[in-house]
């Protein structure tokens, strides 16, 4: 479960989303937000779980699995300091069959679904704002089906690794390459090649659950166009909001 923690731990101005806000929208919001901390591997919510509340991230990574039957899962899309949590709720939905696990420990905002709701239908930036980070969470999604299908591991684990780091500022991930592997739906003999190879030409350092990027240059150039998609839509769509 999150663990609560004072405001003085971390700021709005954190989360992309919650900085954009001003005035009257901001102070309504501000008050009704409960600083949080997530552990590694905390279950947010599990598949097809009623979604009581939304999270905007500050420092913490929070990855939308699917899982199937056997067991194997792979991740469809990340949540970080750039968004919001808890679309389904926006959605009309309330639940979906994916679940939220924290991949990457850290703080954030917890905000009640009415809240959320009620903002969001007073028609203001925040409705603006969610609108389009609801269409760029779909491109992450429909890009990394596509990715998963056609491209390698090792441009998967490159895309992965960036769209990641980009969340973190110290570029350090603690990581172990077992659920490196479930995330990106792979064995993890397979990460352990692709590691060893990223180590060896320079583009990462990995040693005991902890991956840290060394020269982002060679892994842009290692990684497929789906990083660049991506981010060039998120960078399109949210950029001139703030």
């Amino acid at each position: 479960m999150p663990k609560n923690i004072t405001h003085e731990q971390q700021t709005p101005e954190q989360n992309y989303i919650l900085a954009a806000l001003s005035g009257a929208e901001r102070d309504r919001l501000l008050k009704h937000l409960d600083p949080v901390s997530l552990e590694l591997g905390n279950v947010i919510y599990g598949p097809n779980q009623h979604i009581s509340y939304a999270y905007f991230p500050t420092t913490s990574i929070i990855s939308l699995q699917y899982i199937m039957h056997t067991g194997a899962c792979a991740e469809a899309a990340e949540v970080g300091n750039e968004g919001m949590l808890g679309l389904p709720i926006l959605l009309g939905g309330n639940a979906t069959p994916n679940q939220a696990i924290v991949q990457t420990a850290g703080q954030a905002y917890r905000l009640d679904q009415n809240i959320l709701k009620r903002e969001f239908n007073s028609a203001g930036k925040m409705q603006q704002l969610l609108l389009r980070y609801t269409q760029a969470v779909m491109t992450q999604m429909f890009q990394t089906a596509a990715c998963n299908r056609h491209h390698t591991i090792e441009q998967q684990l490159c895309r992965w690794l960036l769209l990641t780091v980009d969340r973190i500022p110290s570029g350090e991930l603690l990581m172990t390459q077992e659920l490196v592997a479930n995330m990106l739906g792979v064995r993890r003999e397979s990460i352990t090649e692709v590691a060893r190879g990223l180590q060896h030409s320079g583009c990462i350092r990995y040693r005991r659950g902890h991956i840290l990027v060394l020269d982002r240059h060679k892994l842009e150039n290692s990684a497929c166009e789906c990083y660049s998609v991506v981010k060039k839509e998120f960078v399109r769509l949210m950029s001139g909001m703030r």
